[in-house]
């Protein structure tokens, strides 16, 4: 039975009720509510004369649902709902479908919103959609990612449990500065106080979040983007120099922030230096460039390009297959 609420809270959630199961009876929006039967089908009709079609059906397989129309009944989302939906907006979440799950229950609100033509396509699409899960992604638990948002909106200092990839499971204090989602990945950028320096951490491996009492003053006219990918390419085991044979402005578009810090050398040249943990990786980014360039620091991603050449000219039929 629902705890005692006003008349208008009863209204709402009676609404919300029928929202939630369409056919629900009489009986059982009053057990929901904790009102007579009377009392119920009387919110039901405060609902029709604000507006909201509803659709009664008798007999022992009827009951109530909003009906369809051109005026949308209001839409209550929980937090979790709410931010489950914007993942799975920004990174095409496999799960969608999951009715019992926060991101298919805050979409099955919307698809009984819909007006009737539009909600039996949007239904179908629904059905037929077979999303193929992204193996590379990290999807952070909502939870977690909700509370790490507010305490960025509020700029209040955080401690979190944070385990690394390699490491044990460890404490860090940091100033939330903004969440960044890039390649399915979703990022803390902050300020951490226990290491003195800039961060990103991977939310989905932060295990718990504590909110402090301290606040703090995000830098201006931060860029969370930019500074994301520029931290990304900062402070990894190899190193890498390259001269590119081209004008920076022409470069520069095809030049991630994450390979490293672009800049010109005169007028037709420019130099790319940054580190990597994965000199394969950062050799088969620069076989992308649009120009000719040379390799002149880092031996380990030289070497990297070199294997990588003789890969390609192998299966060219051209070179040594080793």
């Amino acid at each position: 039975m629902e705890p005692d609420a006003g008349p208008l809270a009863r209204v709402l959630r009676t609404l919300e009720l029928i929202q939630a199961a369409p056919g629900i009876t009489a009986a059982r929006l009053a057990e929901k509510l904790g009102v007579s039967d009377r009392a119920a089908r009387r919110y039901v009709g405060i609902l029709r004369e604000a507006g909201i079609p509803m659709e009664s059906v008798r007999g022992p397989y009827g009951g109530y649902r909003v009906g369809r129309g051109l005026r949308l009944p209001p839409l209550t989302f929980s937090a979790t709902e709410a931010l489950c939906l914007v993942m799975a907006v920004l990174d095409g979440h496999h799960d969608a479908n999951d009715t019992a799950g926060p991101v298919g229950s805050a979409l099955g609100k919307i698809m009984r919103a819909l007006p009737e033509p539009v909600a039996t396509q949007a239904e179908s699409v629904r059905r037929a959609a077979a999303p193929a899960h992204d193996r590379a992604a990290a999807r952070p638990d909502p939870g977690t990612t909700t509370e790490l948002v507010q305490a960025c909106s509020a700029h209040r200092r955080v401690r979190l449990a944070y385990c690394s990839e390699a490491g044990p499971e460890r404490e860090v204090e940091v100033d939330p500065w903004a969440v960044v989602v890039r390649h399915g990945r979703w990022y803390l950028l902050c300020w951490s106080h226990t290491s003195n320096g800039r961060r990103a951490y991977r939310i989905d491996r932060v295990r718990t979040v504590e909110v402090l009492a301290d606040g703090f003053d995000p830098p201006v006219g931060l860029d969370p983007v930019a500074v994301l990918e520029e931290h990304l390419a900062v402070g990894w085991e190899y190193t890498a120099e390259v001269l590119i044979d081209a004008p920076h402005p022409e470069v520069a578009p095809y030049v991630p922030r994450t390979l490293g810090r672009l800049e010109p050398v005169d007028a037709t040249t420019c130099r790319l230096t940054g580190t990597t943990s994965n000199p394969r990786w950062y050799a088969e980014q620069l076989a992308s460039l649009p120009a000719p360039f040379r390799i002149t620091g880092g031996p380990e991603v030289r070497a990297a390009a070199r294997a990588l050449a003789h890969r390609l000219l192998a299966a060219a039929g051209d070179g040594p297959s080793d």
